[in-house]
């Protein structure tokens, strides 16, 4: 990621980082535009007492990261915006990291990033955000969630630091 210097214009052929990235390295913003879309997988996909997830399931989970378009929060809506503006294939690398623990792992990881560098609003509502998309996927094709379910939104608001 390339920071232009105040009044200068940005390196040719690319665009400045919007002012909200300019306090995340590379590997924490990466952490942060990756971590919604791993709980979305993760929460569609099926697991120990959680049933398979259809289309809807996936789609509640699209829907809930593009409604951080909506939030109040400069940080939420730089996260969406990154993720829009992707063309490197992270849908793929997704798949591949659903496993529990490594899901719990980043949601830690990204709460300390947020303790680092975040003003306290921006990180709630991230991590409030982050919460949402789990939560509507596994809402999605089922009237009750399942205490399966209700097991996996607790672990990943915990770990999110919601609880």
């Amino acid at each position: 990621m390339s920071h232009s210097v105040a009044g200068e214009p940005p390196s040719a052929g690319r665009r400045s980082a919007p002012p909200t990235t300019a306090v995340y390295s590379a590997a924490e913003w990466d952490l942060l535009t990756d971590l919604p879309g791993r709980v979305l997988v993760a929460a569609a996909s099926p697991g120990p007492g959680r049933p398979s997830r259809g289309v809807a399931a996936g789609l509640a989970g699209l829907d809930a990261v593009a409604a951080g378009r909506g939030f109040d929060s400069d940080l939420v809506r730089a996260v969406v915006a990154a993720i829009y503006a992707r063309h490197d294939g992270a849908s793929a690398r997704y798949e591949r990291l659903t496993d529990m623990v490594d899901l719990l792992a980043a949601c830690r990881a990204a709460v300390r990033v947020l303790q680092r560098r975040a003003d306290p609003a921006d990180s709630a509502a991230y991590r409030q955000w982050v919460e949402s998309v789990a939560a509507r996927v596994c809402r999605a094709s089922v009237a009750d969630s399942s205490p399966a379910d209700r097991r996996f939104l607790d672990r990943v608001g915990s770990a999110l630091g919601l609880r």
